[in-house]
């Protein structure tokens, strides 16, 4: 490879990487990020997801601070069960050192969500295995150990 072709090959790559870390730091253009609806497919009927009107106990908890909506899912594969906070959120809430702190609170509705999810499907809530599978002593483990408790409450590896 001619050497200027590897510079611009470079260059290329270091614009690529620049523009997907601004694009996660920023905030959304579209709608403020505190509005938008975080959803799950659920594997049962609409009507079992609200039973006498009530969302499942995880999603209860917060009250009247979330919005719930529920709705087939596309290709009649269960059904929709979405959720967002009312008022929003502050765009200080929802940047990227929030989020890697675990201070963003849709956090909090993500793992809601997955919890009905799971309560809905199963009955109960899924946890991962304790001990973790992985060995804290072994490099690949210790990548492993920190990837997971920095997570935040965004899922499980």
């Amino acid at each position: 490879m001619k050497h200027a072709a590897r510079t611009a090959l470079v260059l290329a790559g270091a614009g690529a990487g620049a523009a997907a870390l601004r694009k996660l730091a920023s905030p959304p253009s579209d709608a403020r990020s505190g509005e938008r609806w975080m959803a799950v497919t659920v594997n049962c009927p609409p009507t079992d997801v609200l039973p006498e009107g009530r969302p499942p106990r995880p999603l209860d908890e917060f009250g009247d601070a979330l919005e719930i909506t529920v709705r087939p899912a596309p290709g009649d594969r269960g059904t929709e069960l979405a959720a967002r906070l009312r008022g929003g959120v502050s765009p200080t809430e929802t940047s990227l050192p929030s989020r890697l702190a675990g201070k963003d609170p849709r956090q909090e509705v993500r793992r809601a969500l997955r919890e009905a999810k799971s309560l809905l499907e199963t009955g109960e809530v899924m946890q991962p295995d304790a001990p973790p599978t992985s060995r804290e002593e072994t490099v690949g483990g210790r990548l492993v150990g920190l990837a997971s408790r920095r997570a935040g409450g965004e899922g499980v590896l």
